[in-house]
């Protein structure tokens, strides 16, 4: 079996934004060898060689900082008339399934993809979304990842298209840039222009009409085919949260 990991180094960059800078501190091994003394192990009593171990501490991470699978409670406290799920209540049945990749990556920086664009594609490559598979949305804005143009380039799903997918049986989708719609300093800035309260995030709340999660933030998506293979994108279980770091993976023989 072959793995390709479709996730997002966990570092910090000095290019991200402020609301997604990530500080990891890393302690060197020498350090614990007086925390094992404090715990009441003599010196003498270590192992031969053994100078500690390492440990590190994640000091400020997001949960929407790096590659995330948002939870239906991200995008509004209620869903289709009930309480939404917050990213531990999420079926982990919906996180593992065959996989599609749709290649939008001819869509310039802030034009929509349309429901159109999405069926077109499905039909010139014949093929067919089946209820339970997990949709990749290819965009080639990963390259931008770890600069400060990543959050404000890209084109992004509209509402239509996110709902025609969750009507195909689609759980869990995802994309290769920062976000799911437009970027949003664009958004904003096209909200104000047409005084148009529906324009943004078109995408994200149709989630509280009908239930879905996306992921954000992939990598990698070029390194795999159309169809046949598997992806995995189990979030961490982090009690009431809007979304949480996941490690996502493809899996082909």
């Amino acid at each position: 079996m072959k793995i390709i990991d479709l996730s997002k180094p966990i570092q910090y960059n000095s290019g991200d934004p402020f609301f997604m800078k990530v500080k990891i501190k890393h302690k060197p091994h020498r350090k614990a060898k007086w925390l094992i003394r404090l715990f009441g192990l003599p010196f003498k009593l270590f192992p031969k060689g053994f100078i500690g171990w390492a440990d590190d501490s994640i000091q400020k991470m997001g949960v929407h900082s790096t590659t995330h699978l948002d939870a239906p409670w991200h995008y509004a406290p209620t869903c289709e008339g009930k309480p939404a799920k917050t990213i531990d209540e999420v079926p982990l049945e919906w996180c593992f399934g065959e996989g599609v990749v749709i290649d939008m990556k001819h869509k310039a920086d802030f034009e929509a993809i349309t429901q159109k664009d999405i069926e077109d594609f499905l039909k010139e490559n014949d093929l067919t979304l089946q209820k339970g598979m997990i949709v990749l949305i290819k965009t080639g804005r990963d390259k931008h990842m770890g600069t400060k143009d990543f959050f404000k380039k890209g084109t992004g799903m509209s509402a239509e298209a996110t709902e025609w997918l969750i009507d195909q049986g689609i759980k869990v989708m995802g994309i290769d840039q920062w976000g799911w719609d437009l970027p949003l300093p664009y958004l904003i800035q096209k909200a104000k222009e047409t005084n148009d309260p529906d324009l943004f995030w078109e995408a994200h709340l149709v989630g509280r009409e009908k239930e879905y999660c996306h992921i954000e933030q992939l990598t990698n998506l070029d390194a795999l085919p159309l169809t046949g293979f598997k992806v995995a994108v189990f979030p961490l279980k982090i009690v009431g949260a809007s979304a949480a770091p996941a490690r996502v993976v493809a899996m082909m023989d």
